[in-house]
């Protein structure tokens, strides 16, 4: 049985994902806004006004006051959610369909990937495969993210946690665990010993 060859290309995006005048501002993003120089280099600030004023446009939902690094990619953006007081490091790279708390602080360079390719059969190349159904990612409130970890599709974040500096993170994280590793395993949990 032959496996349709999944082909994608700006129409067929547009056309599926009801762009509209959302298309005019991931041009300007990714045109312009997310080249423009990040803090603490001159021009930093206004920089960052228009990468957060274009992804207004294309996000489903941002917070307040959130910050967005030089060339993070968000793909079309319309699914993503994002509260207030969160960031995004230079070089970020976010799914499409990633839900993120508020005050959540990512290091340089984290991957959240919710999208994956089916490799079961071995009479055709996996690129003709196709892919399974995307699986969101869900962060939540006041989480740090250390720089260049990668997250795994429908992986839920914990509030409170922290992610150590380059984890792969394969499975969900607790509430308040400091997670680490390849694959990432629980350190320590930061709540040992509260008195409730």
């Amino acid at each position: 049985m032959a496996v349709e060859n999944y082909k994608d290309n700006a129409l067929s995006v547009l056309k599926r994902q009801k762009l509209g005048f959302r298309a005019f501002w991931l041009l300007v993003y990714y045109g312009l806004a997310t080249w423009l120089p990040s803090s603490p280099l001159p021009g930093s600030k206004l920089a960052g006004a228009l990468r957060k004023f274009c992804c207004r446009r294309m996000f489903r939902s941002m917070g307040k006051d959130v910050k967005i690094g030089r060339g993070s990619y968000f793909g079309s953006g319309v699914d993503i959610e994002i509260g207030d007081y969160s960031s995004f490091s230079i070089d970020s790279w976010i799914s499409n369909d990633t839900v993120i708390g508020k005050d959540v602080m990512m290091g340089p360079a984290v991957m959240m990937l919710s999208g994956s390719h089916h490799f079961e059969r071995l009479d055709i190349p996996m690129r003709e495969q196709g892919a399974p159904e995307r699986r969101p990612i869900v962060v939540g409130d006041d989480v740090w993210i250390g720089a260049r970890c990668i997250i795994l599709p429908g992986v839920k974040i914990g509030s409170h946690a922290i992610v150590g500096a380059g984890s792969i993170v394969t499975k969900d994280v607790p509430e308040y665990a400091i997670v680490g590793g390849n694959p990432a395993k629980v350190i320590k949990m930061r709540n040992e010993g509260e008195v409730v």
